[in-house]
């Protein structure tokens, strides 16, 4: 099985945790044996992650998206951010926070739990009023955990290891634009995302009425 950043090898992920007998939940219940916590922090393409959501539904996951208020790559306020928001509430799944240190202002637009946006040790694992904080205990364990961060594994791809019942519960972070958006390394990524997002750019301004012959 090829392990590569793509589409088809995510269903191959979600696969292999429904045969490992996992269970997909959110974060407002506390680990159990089995539980499977699909997390995406949603740092650059609504898009993407609105492809990655049509996916899981289709496979039967469920997942909590984590969207930015302060990101300089989307707006919320946007038609755009609305009809993200509102087709990942249709599609069943959770909406929490990414918050940008030291703010994290919950509204009625996320569910009370919140993921940090590249944190550093000093305050990632506090404890937050009214809110869970996904790398707090005890819904992180570094044993129970496992990221794709720029493209990469840190402790290899987990498709085995979630179809052979490995883990006794797993927090699983994914980056959505890292699997829609083909590339052999980050940057290569990056680049095929830039392309789309400027032929997006162009459909916009199209739309608003500026003449681009």
């Amino acid at each position: 099985m090829s392990c590569n950043f793509e589409l088809g090898h995510y269903r191959d992920l979600l696969r292999a945790a429904v045969e490992g007998g996992y269970r997909f939940t959110f974060f407002e219940e506390e680990p159990q044996p089995h539980a499977l916590y699909l997390r995406h922090d949603v740092d650059l393409s609504l898009d993407a992650a609105i492809q990655m959501a049509e996916i899981e539904i289709e496979e039967g996951a469920r997942a909590t998206y984590f969207l930015m208020t302060q990101s300089v790559f989307y707006n919320l306020h946007s038609p755009e951010g609305l009809r993200a928001q509102n087709r990942l509430r249709e599609l069943g799944h959770r909406v929490g926070l990414h918050a940008v240190w030291p703010g994290a202002e919950l509204d009625d637009r996320f569910d009370p739990v919140v993921a940090w946006h590249n944190p550093d040790s000093d305050y990632m694992s506090d404890p937050l009023p009214g809110a869970v904080n996904v790398m707090e205990p005890p819904w992180f364990d570094p044993d129970q955990y496992r990221s794709d961060s720029n493209q990469r594994w840190r402790n290899g791809c987990p498709h085995e290891e979630l179809r052979s019942g490995t883990f006794e519960w797993l927090q699983l972070l994914v980056h959505p634009e890292i699997w829609v958006y083909p590339g052999n390394s980050m940057r290569e990524t990056m680049l095929t995302l830039l392309d789309a997002e400027r032929d997006r750019r162009l459909e916009l301004l199209a739309d608003d009425r500026i003449d681009l012959s």
